[in-house]
């Protein structure tokens, strides 16, 4: 599975109504409400806000919404698209301007379906890898050959300078024995007892 790591907005016409494709990442179900609340401020003439979500490492929790579209052909598209994109935490809202000429049911489809495949086919994501987050302490005169070292394998780090150095680094799950080990090494040994951080 892959997952956003950044926004992406799109756009597509049919028979002059707007279609507007916003993809962003998400990682909790209570982050949905918001977003479309967001949307709606912000596209206050909008007929539409519809949504379709996926989240969790497998994919598990599924929302989506037709928003007063006819049933099944909105949200429900715009989720089978998502389903088929091998992305994961992530949303896909579509937000559309009548343009005066109905679509009927078909016509909803593929413009929803469209707009959705805008999104998912350009957003920027990275694979979803398993990571451990832990921290540690240093003597200062080890800090500048650390943090060097680090660079290569860290995802995020944050260091607080009080007495010692400490550092929380976030690296992945499969290389963490190895640089736990090598930190071990770097500080000949001067290196705080790990702590994990949840």
């Amino acid at each position: 599975m892959r997952v956003p790591t950044q926004s992406y907005t799109d756009e597509i016409e049919i028979k002059r109504s707007r279609f507007i494709g916003i993809g962003r990442y998400i990682d909790q179900k209570e982050e949905i409400k918001p977003i479309i609340d967001t949307l709606r401020r912000e596209h206050p003439q909008a007929n539409h806000v519809v949504h379709a979500a996926i989240i969790g490492r497998t994919g598990e929790f599924l929302s989506a919404s037709d928003d007063r579209e006819p049933k099944n052909t909105a949200g429900r598209p715009v989720l089978e698209v998502l389903k088929g994109s091998g992305l994961t935490n992530i949303i896909v809202c579509v937000v559309r301007y009548f343009g005066g000429t109905l679509l009927g049911t078909g016509g909803l489809v593929k413009a929803y379906t469209e707009a959705a495949h805008l999104v998912v086919n350009n957003i920027a994501s990275e694979e979803l890898v398993d990571t451990a987050t832990f921290s540690f302490s240093i003597p200062y005169e080890h800090y500048d050959r650390v943090s060097m070292y680090l660079k290569e394998y860290q995802r995020e780090i944050e260091c607080s300078f009080l007495s010692d150095v400490t550092l929380t680094l976030t690296c992945e799950k499969s290389v963490e024995d190895m640089v736990k080990e090598h930190l071990i090494n770097l500080t000949n040994g001067t290196i705080s007892p790990y702590r994990d951080v949840q």
